[in-house]
């Protein structure tokens, strides 16, 4: 199991590649979806070895059905949540985590409380600054924008995201011209969401020094499950962080 973990967030954490599962054929071999057509048991048995990887049980990894929202949930104890794209805990022992096929996993650490956040960010979730939502609710919670540490994982970047229609106008004027990234010999628009993400992030008031941006694209990366490399038929990663001195009783 190969585990990328960012160099600036200090709680356990980890941005797994597709490898270490029990998986088969398009879902090799760590795919934690149910929904995506893979036998259950599999799914089961590769979320239990992320699970014990941190040191627990599954039933203490929770997710939400993620629905390319704006919506942040809390966990505050073991079992799934219903419909979001972002989870929160301040509950020790738990792990929070988003699934992810290209689109941007994003996860936050309070290093003060020990409050942390994944958050799932596709074009949607970008344009609706779903970071920044999840950053209100631990704001909310006594943490201080300003000295959380963020990292962006694994996803798509712009050498592969082309996009037509009206999406570069809706990125232009919310983030500014920089987020088009033309690429030579490509007729679409490439967008970056990271650094759209960024953006966001400066504006929120989290500086850039505490924002840690990995490089890895999940399309270009054999190592990853990526929805449009694949033409829809693979897995999920599932980007993970550990609240381990937590303030919720």
């Amino acid at each position: 199991m190969e585990l990328i973990r960012s160099k600036l967030i200090s709680a356990p954490h980890a941005f797994p590649t597709r490898d270490g599962g029990v998986s088969k054929g398009a879902f090799s071999s760590l795919n934690t979806s149910l929904a995506v057509g893979d036998d259950p048991a599999d799914v089961a048995e590769n979320l239990t070895r992320l699970a014990r990887s941190f040191g627990v049980e599954s039933s203490a990894l929770i997710t939400a059905r993620q629905v390319h929202g704006v919506t942040v949930l809390e966990a505050k104890g073991q079992g799934g949540l219903g419909d979001a794209d972002a989870v929160f805990t301040a509950t020790a022992g738990l792990l929070v985590g988003v699934r992810t096929a290209d689109c941007l996993p994003i996860l936050v650490e309070d290093p003060h409380s020990g409050m942390v956040a994944a958050v799932h960010a596709g074009w949607r979730g970008v344009i609706g600054e779903i970071v920044v939502r999840a950053i209100e609710q631990l704001e909310a919670r006594g943490a201080t924008r300003s000295e959380l540490r963020v990292a962006l994982g694994p996803a798509i970047q712009a050498c592969c995201f082309e996009v037509d229609g009206d999406l570069p106008a809706k990125f232009s004027a919310a983030f500014g011209e920089g987020v088009l990234r033309p690429q030579p010999g490509k007729a679409r628009v490439h967008l970056d969401l990271g650094w759209a993400v960024m953006r966001s992030l400066e504006r929120a008031g989290v500086p850039a020094s505490h924002v840690d941006v990995l490089p890895h694209c999940t399309r270009c990366d054999q190592r990853f499950f990526s929805h449009r490399r694949d033409h829809g038929v693979t897995g999920r990663q599932l980007s993970l962080i550990q609240c381990v001195r937590g303030t919720a009783m």
